[in-house]
């Protein structure tokens, strides 16, 4: 005796009574919350760009209104995220406590990230440099351009674009060169040991000393700081203002070698004696 297979039938009617229904209550909120979420996230852009504007109408400090203008949208577009979510239904009770679930375990798995996040955080309190600054710091340097949460960005003179995490840059060391006004520029010249001595020093004190740029108060240093093995090394330090400083240091560079072949003076190179003997 066989059975036979019953199929089940579909109501379609059931099936489209259900999906008209979810369209026309859940599916118009969701439509409605992405349009509003849309709008409500274009109107916090164009209020965080507003501030940042003015801050920096007030001069205010670049470095901290950037980064607390940065956190201040993100923040807000979280929450309304959040809100969107409780509109459309989710819970947001649950909601808080996946993140925090998430929270802990991102924790776990992202030390590193965490350690940069509390670097960031550092720099921003310590404000060891700020935007715009030049600086040396974990075997790299350039200009800073940005410093976020978790990482600062610097831009190298060859406009390369270095990310540097703020973990290991906030506990290493760090060359500020934009932090004081002035700056020193150091020169070393060679000269031979049969060259005029004072003539050559009479040369660089008269070039750096003429240089318009070269302050004069601290006065320039020109004197002899070394018998080297070839030559006589004559240091010279001169201060300038920051922004001059490599222009200085080139001007004077030329300047004092046009002088220097002007008077005859030489500046010695390595050479090497070979001697020869006859073995017979």
């Amino acid at each position: 005796m066989f059975l036979e297979a019953t199929v089940p039938t579909i109501n379609w009617q059931a099936v489209l009574d259900v999906i008209v229904n979810w369209v026309t209550t859940t599916g118009v909120k969701i439509i409605l919350g992405l349009i509003a979420l849309f709008i409500i996230f274009k109107i916090i852009n164009m209020v965080c760009r507003r501030i940042e504007r003015n801050l920096n109408k007030k001069n205010a400090d670049k470095t901290i209104s950037k980064v607390l203008v940065s956190i201040l949208r993100k923040t807000i577009k979280i929450l309304v995220f959040i809100v969107f979510l409780g509109f459309i239904g989710f819970e947001t009770a649950s909601i808080g406590a996946a993140i925090a679930s998430c929270g802990v375990a991102l924790g776990l798995a992202l030390q590193g990230g965490l350690s940069n996040l509390a670097g960031g955080i550092i720099i921003l309190l310590m404000r060891p440099f700020r935007i715009d600054d030049y600086i040396d710091a974990q075997g790299v340097s350039g200009t800073v351009t940005d410093i976020k949460l978790f990482y600062t960005v610097l831009t190298t003179p060859d406009n390369k674009v270095i990310m540097v995490p703020n973990g290991p840059l906030a506990n290493g060391n760090i060359i500020n060169y934009s932090m004081k006004d002035t700056r020193r520029v150091d020169l070393t010249f060679g000269i031979a040991y049969e060259a005029d001595f004072y003539r050559a020093q009479e040369i660089i004190s008269k070039v750096v000393l003429g240089h318009e740029l070269v302050l004069k108060d601290p006065e320039p240093f020109v004197r002899m700081s070394e018998h080297a093995d070839s030559s006589i090394n004559i240091a010279c330090r001169a201060w300038v203002n920051n922004a001059d400083y490599w222009t200085v240091y080139f001007d004077v560079m030329e300047q004092v070698k046009k002088e220097f072949d002007a008077n005859n003076i030489s500046i010695p190179y390595p050479q090497v004696d070979v001697h020869i003997t006859n073995a017979n």
